[in-house]
């Protein structure tokens, strides 16, 4: 049995998905993605709300991390309940009902010398 790391709930505060992007699709373009790792022994069920700055939360989409596996999410690919909007501030809060680990990570090609910015997500307290 492998000794689960992380936390159960995780923000990101930061949050925007660029209209457009430059060079080939689907490798250059604008996303935002959340990296999750899942280390434990149980499949990872996560749920994901979506905060914006002017309108209601929007959520949960639901995904699930296989045992001892990762999960490259993209913002842009969520559809269910409702596609996040592009060009729009937003923030998202990630729960699951195992420990995982989430990075945060944008790509930012609207110019050709692309962007890209990575950090680890907010871990509330369990």
């Amino acid at each position: 049995m492998s000794q689960p790391i992380g936390q159960t709930r995780w923000a990101i505060a930061e949050g925007y998905i660029p209209a457009y992007g430059n060079g080939p699709e689907p490798q250059f373009t604008s996303h935002e993605t959340a990296c999750l790792l899942n280390t434990s022994d149980q499949d990872a069920h996560v749920e994901i709300t979506i905060y914006f700055s002017d309108r209601e939360p929007v959520g949960p989409y639901r995904v699930t991390v296989p045992a001892r596996r990762t999960k490259h999410l993209r913002f842009n690919d969520l559809s269910d309940p409702e596609p996040i909007p592009r060009d729009t501030d937003y923030a998202s809060v990630i729960a699951s009902d195992v420990p995982i680990v989430v990075q945060h990570t944008r790509l930012d090609s609207r110019q050709a010398e692309n962007a890209l910015l990575s950090t680890i997500a907010y871990a509330g307290n369990d």
